[in-house]
């Protein structure tokens, strides 16, 4: 089957956008791996998700699309899907600044994290963020701060419907063991949960997140119906329209096994509105938290091959791009598989037979592999390859072993000319930015200690 438009147009602007980082130098000798961003990719799935809720709703869904900044927490990359009508969603104070200082006003941020400070909940109900609370303690914390001040922030609890897993456990957070959340199906959870609404009528917002990757579209729509129809319940018990928001989370999955990016929003928005149809009849604020599958498919890891060799009769191509850019896959190759493609010294695709041969990054541990024994044209020193899917969780989830700088990240625009326009999005870590951060201003202060 062939691609779709999109995602043909989509893998013809990074042939060309990768061909020009290597001729304009961005990828080369003294800098042998950047990251790429495809500013019409990402656009362009802002748009999808808009359309999927608003044609699922018939327009009568009131929604606020907000991004997880966990995804991609690059400032420019925040400011930009702001832009195309996006908030935030943060899960630390860190998270919380990018999205100040990308200009997103707090009525358009929500503050979810399994563990947050009195001092994190108070600026967040100063600013008048929306904040749920993932545990009994932390509404506990949320009572006192109510009552000593006012607060115009959306106030929920993170509600776990426990509906199961999906085939990565690391990601799936709606199991019944699962660290997020108040769980649904412990025994007197629900009771609790109606007691505590009804106590607490600044109480109007509920939340779920059923997981991510590897979670199939029917378990992520379970567990909202499972939130909806409580929210429900309590307004019945209310008398009146007390949860006015439910926030449904993200979770979509992404497709890293071609360029199709499937599942699509409108898939899930449909599936949705079928079995949850209330969520969409004007009556709630539905609040969304998409990540992965806004960026993942716009980006790309670009790297140089430095050395080839042959071991114990496996063919070995040793790249600039490793557990630092690419952790999971390095850590759990099985659950987080990614393509790689082969490209020439100029950065085109590369031609010729495909052999079988390991695609190694520069950390020094055995198991540094991008891949093993894939079939590839033949790599040689001087080549490139382009790590693909990687816009999400990979080149702005640096991991520092070895002391290896972080990559620049680059965003690309292919003009109907093919000409290509790159802006900067990160510059690439200095080795002194190495030694600041490890503490190179303290270099004696151990000394005095004995």
């Amino acid at each position: 089957m062939g691609l779709t438009g999109n995602a043909s147009a989509a893998a013809a602007r990074r042939t060309v956008a990768v061909r020009a980082a290597v001729g304009q130098g961005i990828v080369g000798e003294h800098a042998p791996v950047a990251a790429l961003l495809d500013v019409h990719g990402i656009r362009a799935a802002a748009a999808a998700l808009h359309s999927a809720f608003d044609e699922a709703g018939g327009g009568r869904c009131r929604v606020l699309h907000t991004f997880a900044v966990k995804a991609c927490a690059l400032v420019p990359v925040v400011r930009l899907l702001a832009d195309e009508g996006l908030g935030c969603e943060v899960a630390s104070p860190g998270e919380l600044a990018l999205a100040r200082a990308a200009g997103v006003p707090p009525a358009r941020t929500v503050l979810d994290s399994p563990a947050k400070t009195p001092d994190e909940l108070r600026e967040a109900l100063a600013l008048g963020i929306a904040v749920n609370a993932d545990s009994r303690e932390e509404l506990s914390r949320l009572d006192a701060l109510v009552a000593a001040a006012p607060t115009a922030s959306a106030l929920g609890v993170r509600v776990n419907p426990q509906v199961g897993g999906g085939s990565i456990g690391a990601t799936s957070t709606a199991t019944a063991g699962s660290k997020f959340g108040v769980p649904l199906r412990d025994a007197g959870a629900r009771e609790w949960l109606l007691r505590a609404y009804a106590q607490r009528p600044w109480l109007t917002a509920v939340h779920t997140h059923v997981g991510s990757q590897g979670c199939p579209l029917g378990l992520l729509a379970e567990g909202v119906r499972a939130v909806y129809e409580l929210a429900e319940e309590i307004n019945r018990a209310a008398g009146r329209q007390q949860v006015r928001t439910v926030d449904i989370g993200g979770g979509l999955p992404v497709d890293f096994s071609s360029d199709e990016a499937g599942p699509d929003f409108g898939a899930y928005a449909r599936l949705l509105a079928a079995t949850a149809p209330g969520l969409f009849d004007g009556r709630y604020q539905l609040v969304t938290e998409f990540g992965r599958s806004l960026v993942a498919k716009s980006g790309t890891v670009l790297a140089r091959v430095e050395a080839t060799k042959s071991a114990g009769g496996r063919r070995i191509a040793v790249t600039h791009a490793g557990a630092q850019v690419a952790t999971r896959t390095v850590y759990a190759p099985e659950a987080w598989p990614l393509r790689v493609a082969a490209l020439d010294a100029l950065g085109r695709p590369k031609a010729g037979d495909a052999v079988p041969q390991d695609v190694a990054g520069p950390c020094c541990f055995a198991g540094d592999l991008l891949a093993a024994g894939c079939a590839l044209p033949l790599l040689e020193a001087g080549d490139h390859v382009a790590l693909l899917d990687t816009g999400a969780y990979y080149f702005s989830a640096h991991y520092a072993y070895n002391s290896l700088v972080r990559p620049g990240v680059y965003g690309y625009a292919v003009g109907g000319g093919a000409e290509v326009a790159f802006a900067t999005v990160r510059e690439p870590q200095s080795l002194d930015g190495v030694v600041a951060e490890s503490g190179g201003a303290y270099v004696a202060g151990l000394r005095g200690l004995g």
